[in-house]
């Protein structure tokens, strides 16, 4: 009787093991076939990212997406029992004030990332650049020499350069740092006395969001936008009248970045995931099939961007601008205050 309960009790433990296995299973333990993702991405990077990782992977996506402040939100209410996986998108300064929100994990692909936009905190992973740029109407600037920031101060231009507001939307915020930056400096006296003089130029002709800064431009409406690479690009793409210029005082890149999220559920797969955008195929599909520029130098990019070894490059100071970015936008809107009450 003793030797048929030894068994019965073993069977049990087989049976309760087999549960937890199967219990792992759907928690994501590697075994799981699915991966939440949160991404505020374009359809473009999505359609050239999402399927080709399903595929390759039998992973099955469930992809929510939203704006990057009100993914981010989501992650932060969330984060005592996490629903993504991923966060796919956003800029590096966001992730590093959100640091506890994500696992640590480098990827093995990180080493061949261009150096400067390499996972550098141990957790947030850069995948796309995207830089300031200036885009011209050539119509509509024909006779002028526009190379960089020092030519947008012409009397000509006056009323004629369009910009997004620097304190709602993060590209025009991109650009005025990436002005300060190529002007002598964030605190720079000379760099906020370039500023001054621009913003007098464009004579109050903020456009509502930064899409309609690109657009006006092609559009013939104004000759001169303030914006950034991968629009602008795909404007040239499309045909458009258009003249991209990389300032030749400096253009600063960034990153766009994603992240394992903490204590997901289905981990290794987020890992994969991580592995996966910045391996040298996808890459390259990235830099033939959208406008985003990859972070690694040995793929071949699209033929209306141009190579970064040919841009005078700028390195952001991350640090100071994540602390000192209140500053930044109070100065800017005291200049744009003044500029205005004359």
């Amino acid at each position: 009787m003793k030797r048929y309960w030894k068994m019965f009790i073993l069977v049990v433990v087989g049976l309760l093991a087999l549960t937890a296995c199967s219990s792992g299973n759907k928690e994501g333990d590697g075994a799981s076939d699915k991966l939440v993702i949160y991404t505020p991405n374009s359809e473009g990077l999505i359609n050239a990212t999402i399927p080709a990782f399903e595929e390759k992977y039998g992973i099955k996506v469930e992809l929510i997406q939203a704006g990057t402040g009100e993914l981010f939100k989501k992650l932060e209410s969330e984060k005592d029992s996490p629903v993504a996986d991923v966060m796919f998108g956003g800029t590096y300064t966001i992730y590093a004030l959100h640091g506890d929100l994500f696992e640590e994990y480098v990827s093995s692909e990180n080493e061949n990332v261009i150096e400067d936009y390499r996972n550098t905190n141990g957790y947030s992973t850069p995948f796309t650049l995207d830089g300031s740029v200036l885009v011209i109407n050539k119509d509509l600037t024909k006779g002028m020499d526009i190379k960089g920031y020092a030519d947008l101060i012409n009397p000509e231009l006056k009323g004629r350069i369009s910009t997004a507001d620097p304190v709602n939307s993060s590209s025009a915020f991109s650009q005025l740092t990436n002005i300060l930056l190529a002007k002598g400096g964030y605190d720079s006296e000379e760099a906020w006395k370039y500023v001054e003089e621009l913003f007098t130029n464009i004579d109050g002709k903020i456009s509502s969001s930064s899409s309609n800064v690109y657009k006006t431009v092609a559009d013939g409406e104004m000759a001169v936008g303030l914006s950034y690479e991968d629009p602008t690009v795909k404007l040239l793409n499309d045909g458009a009248n258009v003249e991209i210029i990389y300032p030749e005082e400096g253009t600063v890149f960034l990153p766009a970045n994603s992240a394992v999220v903490k204590n997901a559920k289905n981990i290794d797969n987020a890992k994969k995931f991580i592995d996966f955008i910045i391996s040298k195929d996808v890459q390259e599909v990235l830099a033939k099939s959208t406008t985003n520029r990859p972070v690694r130098d040995d793929v071949e990019i699209g033929e209306n961007m141009k190579p970064l070894a040919e841009i005078k490059t700028l390195t952001e100071d991350y640090g100071y601008v994540i602390q000192h970015k209140d500053e930044i936008v109070q100065r800017y809107n005291e200049i744009f205050v003044e500029i205005q009450s004359k």
